[in-house]
């Protein structure tokens, strides 16, 4: 049941808890004063990393759980990200900051995948950890990331493999057995790879284009540009139902068209641009031709405006019903004063324009982070209540900023070459070489820079390692093959310099024990089930040792029917083109001096195949017609270790 419990997270939804590790336990009332005060200082000292985010689809939130069953009371909660996983990063990103800045705090993290942070050091982890044995030993303590341990010969420390730990327990571990808890430097070192650039990523991963919008909508984006998001998604998730809102755009007119500067996340962009539609002529909207040079601002600013028009259709607020301030919120002042005590404002004085631009900001967060759902509005309510707030729009001062705005981002990023996805995969991967490449230069592309001389000598080298490479594909699938499988699927052969160790003992009781070891059993109902069988195994033996000469008869007349029906297959395909895509092994130079009669009797004779030489080039071929995409050659060779450069012969 606890199993089936831990799969229940949705398939783009982010679970998190912060749990205290101190072993003592305080009453409910001074637990959830103390939880308090820590949300409001964690908010407070992350607030400007937070607000510079745009997410796909829900914040960063932290609530306050009491304790229940087995799980101590602990601040959680979750977040749906959609189909921009950096969303999920970023939250192990700024779990990782909260338990370094807040020692007394450990964190837990899982989406669908159950402890996804262990499959980015999948490589490295021991044997005994899998996704049945780890469940409530991964957290990240300290910034760095801990794994309660399975007792071994050297330390009796942690708990067994088939034990699940409580979390009270774990974190009491975790709390006396820092150290031992700690994960291994190649795992920690993996998960450091995946968080590198943060938080300088959030920046890097927003683009600013130009789009011609209606001048409601720029307003809006204006005050709150993270509104993009839920309106992207709603265009990008869009219905018919919805898109009949579209055929008169009531809220967001298209004749009041203003070019402005939107920011977007990468993945928004991607999704808005990416679409393909054609807008109901009926809706205002045309579009210039293609050729023209503002054509791709007016393509997104038409489908953003389907996407804030399609926000505002399912929801209509009355003129009556506008939420009430943040100020009248008893954790406001607590917030504020945390803010301020962090210098949030920097020195700001209050009432100032900069000032007030900086409280609406903690306002919206505030809004997003702290307020529970049911005091929250929706998107589009949100939307047409900044509407309500605003100023009469002024198209004039608005056409006046189009001559003054910056310079829109280059989306270059969205191509991407082969050598780009190759080097992707290859950092993704930990940068692992090719196991039949000695050198570890041979894995390198060629400069632009370099001369003639080091092109030359590098070209010689990827000859030399491709060549190498075919071998170790032979030898690499051939191992493949030979290697013993389980029922938890086909394992991949190991290095040859990797340690085997044999204990004879354990391997005499596991056959013992396979064979049906006769000591210490005792007899149950199966067992007199079995000695009725017995019986009968016997009468049948009577009868089977009767006619043994006949089926020994039967076996030498199947075997002989058998090379019957291939040797006239056999005959049946040399007649046809068929064996002309196979290599076959070329005949020896005293067969092809003999005679004309035995000549023919060997052109007729069939030629064995050259299984190596017909593995390889099926492999290539294979790989040749992804077009550098996955597929399952490379699939297959990746995991068996082995690289092949790309195809550089335009043939």
């Amino acid at each position: 049941m606890e199993f089936l419990q831990r799969r229940m997270i949705q398939e783009d939804v982010v679970q998190y808890q912060l749990f205290l590790i101190q072993p003592d336990s305080p009453t409910s009332q001074k637990t959830e004063e103390h939880f308090t005060l820590l949300l409001e200082q964690i908010l407070a000292k992350f607030a400007q990393v937070l607000m510079q985010h745009i997410w796909q689809h829900q914040p960063f939130n932290l609530k306050y759980h009491s304790e229940k069953g087995a799980v101590p009371a602990h601040l959680g909660g979750r977040t749906q990200f959609g189909d921009n996983v950096e969303d999920e990063w970023f939250i192990v990103y700024l779990l990782q900051q909260i338990t370094e800045a807040f020692p007394e705090l450990a964190a837990r993290v899982q989406d669908n995948d159950g402890e996804f942070l262990l499959i980015e050091a999948a490589d490295y982890l021991p044997k005994w950890l899998n996704p049945d044995s780890s469940e409530n030993r991964v957290f990240l303590y300290r910034g760095d990331l801990h794994i309660i341990p399975c007792p071994s010969k050297s330390s009796s420390t942690g708990f067994s493999k088939e034990e699940v730990p409580s979390v009270a327990e774990a974190l009491a571990l975790l709390f006396t057995n820092p150290e031992a808890c700690r994960a291994s430097p190649k795992i920690c070192s993996a998960l450091r790879r995946r968080l590198e650039g943060y938080p300088e990523k959030i920046k890097t991963g927003l683009h600013r284009a130009h789009c011609f919008i209606p001048a409601g909508i720029a307003c809006v984006l204006a005050q709150r540009p993270d509104l993009v998001a839920p309106a992207v998604s709603a265009f990008y998730l869009r219905d018919p139902v919805d898109l009949q809102a579209c055929r008169t755009f009531r809220t967001f007119p298209p004749d009041t068209r203003v070019l402005t500067m939107v920011t977007f996340t990468r993945c928004l962009y991607a999704q808005l641009l990416q679409q393909q539609f054609t807008p109901d002529r009926r809706s205002g909207f045309t579009l210039p031709p293609r050729s023209h040079p503002q054509y791709k601002a007016h393509e997104l600013g038409m489908k953003l405006a389907h996407g804030f028009e399609i926000l505002c259709s399912r929801c209509r607020l009355p003129t009556s019903e506008l939420d009430a301030p943040v100020s009248c919120n008893p954790q406001w002042k607590g917030f504020i004063d945390s803010l301020k005590r962090n210098g949030y404002f920097r020195g700001q004085l209050e009432g100032s324009a900069q000032y007030r631009e900086l409280t609406r900001a903690a306002e919206n967060f505030f809004k997003q982070s702290v307020l529970t759902k049911s005091s929250t509005l929706s998107p589009g309510k949100e939307v047409l209540q900044l509407l309500q707030k605003s100023e009469p729009l002024n198209l004039e001062e608005l056409k006046k900023h189009e001559s003054q705005l910056p310079e829109e981002d280059s989306d270059s990023w969205l191509d991407i070459t082969a050598q780009d996805l190759e080097r992707l995969l290859q950092e993704r991967s930990g940068g692992g070489a090719d196991v039949g490449s000695q050198n570890p230069s041979s894995t390198k592309q060629t400069g632009y820079g370099m001369d003639a001389a080091k092109r030359e000598k590098e070209m010689e080298d990827n000859e030399e390692a491709a060549g190498y490479s075919l071998v170790a594909v032979s030898q690499g699938m051939k191992k493949f093959l030979n290697a013993m499988s389980s029922h938890e699927g086909a394992e991949l052969p190991r290095s040859a310099t990797q340690p085997i160790s044999f204990d004879p003992g354990s391997m005499v009781k596991a056959l013992d024990r396979l064979l049906g070891g006769k000591e210490e059993e005792e007899l149950d109902s199966d067992d007199l089930d079995d000695d009725d069988d017995d019986d009968d195994d016997y009468e049948n033996e009577e009868n089977e040792d009767g006619s043994s000469g006949h089926s020994e008869m039967n076996e030498t007349e199947t075997v002989d029917s058998l090379r019957r029906y291939m040797d006239q297959m056999d005959e049946e395909l040399m007649k046809t083109n068929v064996g002309q895509s196979f290599h076959q092994m070329k005949s020896s130079k005293t067969e092809v001096d003999n005679g004309s009669a035995s000549l023919k009797d060997a052109e007729e004779e069939i030629q064995p195949l050259d299984v190596d030489v017909n593995l390889v080039s099926n492999l290539l071929e294979s790989l040749t017609c992804q077009d550098g995409l996955a597929g399952p050659a490379s699939n297959l060779l990746q995991s068996l270790g082995i690289y092949l450069p790309p195809n550089s012969d335009p043939a």
